[in-house]
């Protein structure tokens, strides 16, 4: 790192504090001002915070080091704008009219009190799992790749630096709230796509081009069945990618994620309006057809340098490439001074966006959901204390699961949608049928969740067990230790064995069986409860406000972002 470049980080960060401070003199007396911005936010804002909220160290470390490793395999989920699309068409309706400030509290609304208690016990387990441990883990090695530190002070700088990231990032959430969260956004969003696209253009030219890139990939196959790296659709019989379960499995994943999960919907729910809401998801959309190009191609640019110069990427200890240092990698090794401090606060952005937003989604998740119903009296002073309390005790957790999350996984964007996909389906099935009918009662709801929760966790249990077996006995391939120790039981089999987005699937399918089978045999919901919840229970009023909420440029431009997604899957077909 060059003066300059360091020049470039404390003016980011002198106008990062100017913002916060700006926020800080903006004073809050309710919670609601404090977790949703005063439900004053336009679409400009919500929209750049979906995308800056999204786009995180799984982006970063993990999309690159999936291009790295398998190419395009996971784009299927990055390239989900249809599906933002969905909330804002779809769902935006139901949770603007029900003027719900959380996810839990609309199923509150929808089914009863103990499916609001699920879902905030469920979102909390998946912060623990997947955005803190990931997001924190991607921190320490980012910093630890681009400023080239093993050690300081005789303590891993890994670890320096993770937690470091986190109590810089906690000041400034804690300080500023949703507000905080939303305008930095703004900031943020513009220097991480700029400085992702100087590594895109300075990568290939390092490499020699586009076409290069797609010649050394295109020869890299990944199964015996012809495809390659650049192949979004690969043989069904694929072991890790097969196309029907790829497409099943990342549209369970990503309905949960852009349509139910509070982390991202609490943007919309900032919302002035159904129009700001629905078009800010709109500005999403469109910022979401770029991840593909602007950290999943850098990672296949430096698998392509690494087969061209054969030393550009880390080693690890067993040889192979270390396919998440893809990214830092680039930034250390092709950047010009200045170019590179603008790159690290981009980076920056991008790690401290995702878990400001986490700090303030789980916040509200703990103190709406659980305290202020156990403590009804509570002042909102009280609230706001008790939620950075809850705040702490999940990045605790999340720090402490880092180490088991290292051993499960070996790609981290890999493990990020593993994990997704056993927590899913439960939540998923709950809210696509509660929305889309009347029928579903309320503990028709609740033991759909129960049901894909517990099977999740029965999953995620089997992965770390067999794992923990395996690697104990001194195997890297958990399937190479079953078969010659004789493993082969139904357990086994049907929680570790079966491709984990087939299980998806299934899972999605299990839950919503439950769901109607028990709504046969309970009692329904009263007809005023539901009111303005379905589609079928939406008042003609309603009805007009939504109508009224959009016009013809909204289509068209929903419009373009489908068909940008068809040439996508036509060219890497």
């Amino acid at each position: 790192m060059a003066l300059l470049d360091w020049i470039v980080i404390a003016g980011f960060a002198v106008v990062l504090i100017g913002i916060i401070a700006w926020v800080f003199m903006q004073k809050e007396e309710t919670s609601g001002d404090y977790f949703l911005a005063g439900r004053g936010a336009t679409w400009v804002a919500i929209g750049a915070s979906i995308f800056a909220s999204n786009i995180g160290s799984e982006h970063l470390i993990g999309l690159a080091g999936a291009g790295a490793s398998s190419g395009m395999a996971m784009a299927h989920w990055e390239i989900q704008g249809w599906m933002i699309l969905v909330l804002g068409w779809v769902f935006v309706p139901f949770y603007s009219r029900s003027m719900v400030s959380t996810m839990p509290e609309f199923l509150e609304r929808r089914y009863n009190k103990e499916s609001r208690s699920i879902l905030s016990v469920i979102s909390l387990i998946s912060y623990v799992l997947t955005k803190v441990a990931v997001t924190v883990y991607a921190g320490g090695l980012v910093f630890q790749q681009v400023f080239g530190i093993e050690t300081m002070w005789g303590i891993d700088f890994f670890w320096i630096s993770a937690i470091g990231l986190v109590l810089i990032t906690a000041v400034y959430t804690v300080v500023g709230g949703m507000k905080s969260v939303l305008y930095t956004s703004v900031l943020q969003t513009p220097i991480l796509l700029l400085g992702s696209v100087i590594i895109v253009v300075l990568g290939l030219r390092e490499l020699g081009g586009w076409d290069e890139m797609m010649r050394i990939t295109s020869a890299v196959q990944v199964n015996e069945y012809g495809d390659t790296m650049t192949n979004l659709i690969r043989s069904n019989r694929d072991a890790d990618f097969p196309w029907l379960g790829v497409f099943i499995g990342s549209a369970v994943i990503g309905f949960w994620y852009w349509c139910t999960d509070q982390f991202i919907v609490q943007r919309v729910l900032s919302g002035k309006d159904e129009t700001q809401a629905r078009r800010g998801t709109i500005f999403g959309a469109y910022l979401k057809l770029t991840p593909v190009f602007l950290f999943m191609i850098p990672g296949m640019i430096a698998f392509a340098l690494h087969q061209k110069t054969g030393a550009f990427l880390p080693i690890l200890e067993n040889g192979a490439h270390n396919a998440d240092a893809a990214f830092p990698t680039l930034v250390a090794k092709l950047l010009p001074a200045g170019v590179k401090g603008l790159v690290v606060c981009g980076i920056l952005a991008a790690l401290m966006s995702s878990l400001a937003s986490l700090f303030n989604s789980s916040a509200m998740l703990f103190t709406i959901d659980f305290y202020k119903k156990f403590r009804p009296e509570a002042s909102e002073k009280r609230l706001l204390h008790i939620g950075r309390i809850a705040t702490v005790v999940i990045v605790a957790l999340g720090i402490l699961w880092i180490p088991v999350m290292r051993s499960i996984g070996d790609v981290l964007y890999t493990y990020l949608q593993d994990v997704q996909s056993v927590l899913a389906p439960g939540i998923a099935a709950a809210f696509l049928l509660g929305v889309l009918s009347s029928k579903p009662t309320p503990k028709g709801g609740m033991w759909g969740m129960i049901a894909g929760f517990i099977v999740g966790v029965l999953r995620l249990g089997a992965k770390v067990i067999y794992t923990s077996l395996a690697g104990s006995a001194g195997y890297a391939d958990v399937k190479v230790w079953a078969a010659e120790t004789g493993v082969n039981n139904i357990f086994y089999t049907l929680f570790y064995d079966v491709n984990w987005l087939f299980f998806s699937g299934g899972m999605l399918v299990f839950s919503m069986l439950v769901v109607i089978i028990v709504s046969k045999f309970t009692e329904p919901a009263p007809a005023i409860q539901l009111e303005g919840l379905t589609f079928s229970s939406a008042t003609a009023e309603q009805k007009a406000i939504t109508r009224a909420s959009w016009n013809h440029w909204d289509l068209i431009h929903s419009a373009i972002i489908i068909g940008i997604t068809v040439v996508f899957y036509i060219y890497f077909w």
